[in-house]
């Protein structure tokens, strides 16, 4: 017995039992300690690691509001875009993800990068926008290497299309990512980051209008992010839909006229001051900005001397010329310094201390009535109605006309323009106001500055009788299913210092201005509609009277702006026109042929309007 239990081979494995036993103790004793662990002292913080990892809230942007124009014809719209993000919780090197994708995709590294910081510190589990907008032959590499990218996917939401590049691009507007400083400021309660806002034109101005409420699906997801399974959606809300005043026709031929030329076309209805056509040359293509507009384009249109990025209808101030000498009358007459049987004789000049101030004839004019000098554009006739009537009362005629101060258009941006007087001067240059200075004010030269909107406003105005009208660019703000949630009513903001004796002459004048033998503005006529309206050449650089300079000679840039202003038809006008053509140099044969294209246009339109409405 003594001699068995002695067995080395069994004292052997015994003690390999002991070993195996007290190991397999160990390794229980471990499961347990770290059971209890997991289940007691971390239990309640990864059951909400692990419900978070495994139930995730998805976000759905809701469409933009349509834009439709007068008639009801769609400009703007929404299509498919394909959008490239990543869930950093997913993803494992985050870095390492993005690389590879980059690569894939052909897009810099850092280009991305940059996304997931404008993202911020507090995204760690949700969606964020890689790039908008990717082509489809992108969406299809992503979607060939899809296993391997954790944490990347794609999704399809929403976003801007413009239907007719170009048009109307600078009323229209283009949207844009929004920063981080915007979201801070809590003025966009339904947009996240990486979401589009306006950034221009009335995508800006009408931005809580367009932009729609959110919606969201609760899915869950496998440990790469992937959607197992959608457990509940609530439905985006979509934007309101803009019904504007535009005429799409008349503005697409505006545009069209305006090609290869610098200036701006603005067309309003006298009746109420809606805007029928609003077009700025050079344009832009808004759909360019859609997913972010390159480096390279955005150079191109902020170096381009024409100034693409300016709504020179509102934005650009130019000298009104001689389209001011409608308020100059408006200031003789109303002050008593002139009437209907005043006459001036023009030589071609006009002396004025030991200055000669020449008119644009240099062969003169002859003797005049008020009539007849402002449709024959008489300088000598408005130098001396407005000596006798003073730069201050000038000036205060033409801020009752509406001059020197915002229309109120709601589109951002919009400059007031310059109505000097004494006291400006003054205040300005710390100089007192010289008497011939006023001869320049009085043809719309010198300190005058004026936008292309405000004057034609003023030809409304003048055209529908006396009435100022705020221009109106939205006449109906429409939910989905065609309901009126705002109607934008015309709103009158004064009326013109003018009696109706005044006006009826000034009236008078510009009809002579295209109909009348002499008129600086005959060769526009048409056949059946009169055309009232003014011509103005506004000195872009001066040319000292013993210097003989030819306009050819001059440098592009130092050339005149062209200037006409107009309404039609004269008795009973439906549309007012601004046209400025910069460096076009004369009124009559570079701006009022546009004028008189678009009259033309829309009064056939309007006559078979009314016929079929009958």
């Amino acid at each position: 017995m003594t001699e068995f239990n002695k067995n080395p081979d069994r004292e052997w494995i015994k003690q390999r039992l002991i070993g195996a036993s007290v190991c397999v103790l160990f390794v229980f004793a471990s499961l347990f300690f770290r059971l209890i662990y997991l289940q007691i002292i971390k239990g309640e913080e990864y059951r909400l690691l692990s419900e978070k990892n495994a139930v995730r809230l998805k976000s759905i942007k809701p469409s933009r509001g349509l834009v439709f124009d007068r008639n009801k014809r769609l400009m703007v719209d929404n299509r498919p875009s394909f959008n490239l993000k990543i869930v950093r919780e997913d993803a494992g090197d985050v870095k390492k993800t993005v690389k590879k994708v980059a690569e894939l995709i052909q897009v810099p590294f850092q280009e991305l990068m940059d996304s997931i910081a404008r993202a911020g510190k507090g995204t760690f589990y949700k969606s964020v926008t890689l790039k908008s907008d990717i082509s489809r032959e992108q969406l299809a590499i992503v979607e060939a290497h899809k296993f391997d990218l954790p944490g990347i996917h794609i999704d399809i939401e929403p976003t801007r299309h413009y239907i007719y590049k170009k048009t109307a691009s600078h009323i229209l507007g283009y949207i844009g990512q929004i920063n981080r400083k915007e979201l801070k400021s809590g003025k966009y309660p339904n947009v996240r980051s990486g979401d589009l806002i306006g950034r221009y034109g009335i995508e800006k101005s009408f931005e809580k209008y367009l932009q729609g409420k959110r919606g969201g699906r609760q899915i869950e997801v496998d440990a790469n992010g992937r959607t197992i399974k959608i457990l509940r959606t609530i439905d985006p809300v979509a934007g309101l839909d803009l019904n504007l005043t535009l005429d799409l026709d008349l503005q697409k031929t505006a545009q069209k006229l305006l090609e290869n030329k610098d200036g701006a076309v603005v067309a309003i209805d006298p009746d109420n001051g809606d805007v029928l056509v609003m077009a700025s040359s050079p344009n832009f293509d808004q759909n360019d900005f859609i997913g972010g507009i390159s480096s390279k384009k955005w150079k191109v249109l902020i170096t381009d001397p024409g100034k693409p990025m300016i709504n020179k209808a509102i934005q650009a101030e130019y000298p009104p010329a001689s389209t001011y000498k409608i308020i100059t009358s408006f200031a003789a007459l109303e002050e008593k310094h002139i009437d209907i049987n005043t006459t001036t004789y023009c030589p071609g000049f006009f002396k004025y201390g030991n200055r000669v101030y020449r008119c644009w004839n240099k062969r003169g004019h002859g003797e005049l009535s008020i009539i007849d000098a402002l449709a024959q554009s008489c300088d000598v006739f408005y130098y001396q109605a407005g000596v006798t009537t003073g730069v201050d009362a000038l000036a205060q005629y033409a801020r009752g006309s509406g001059l020197g101060k915002k229309t109120g258009i709601m589109l951002g941006n919009e400059k007031k323009g310059l109505i000097p007087t004494s006291a400006w001067k003054k205040k300005r240059y710390n100089e007192s106001w010289q008497g011939g200075e006023t001869l320049s004010v009085a043809i719309g030269q010198s300190y005058d500055l004026v936008t292309p909107l405000q004057m034609a406003v003023l030809m409304a105005a003048v055209g529908n009788g006396g009435t100022l009208y705020r221009p109106r660019i939205v006449k109906t703000i429409e939910d989905s299913h065609g309901k009126i949630v705002k109607k934008i009513e015309p709103q009158i903001t004064g009326g013109l210092p003018a009696s109706k004796e005044t006006l009826h002459i000034v009236r008078t004048a510009l009809l002579k201005v295209v109909q009348g033998k002499r008129g600086t503005a005959r060769g526009i006529r048409l056949k059946n509609v009169e055309i009232a309206g003014k011509t103005g050449t506004a000195q872009v650089f001066s040319i000292k009277k013993d210097e003989k300079i030819k306009t050819e000679d001059l440098k592009y840039s130092l050339r005149d702006h062209a200037w006409f202003v107009s309404y039609a038809p004269a008795e009973n006008p439906v549309i007012a026109i601004a046209v400025i053509i910069e460096h076009g140099e004369h009124g009559s044969t570079t701006a009022a042929p546009i004028a008189g294209a678009l009259i033309e246009q829309y009064t056939q339109d309007f006559s078979t309007e009314e016929i079929l409405t009958e």
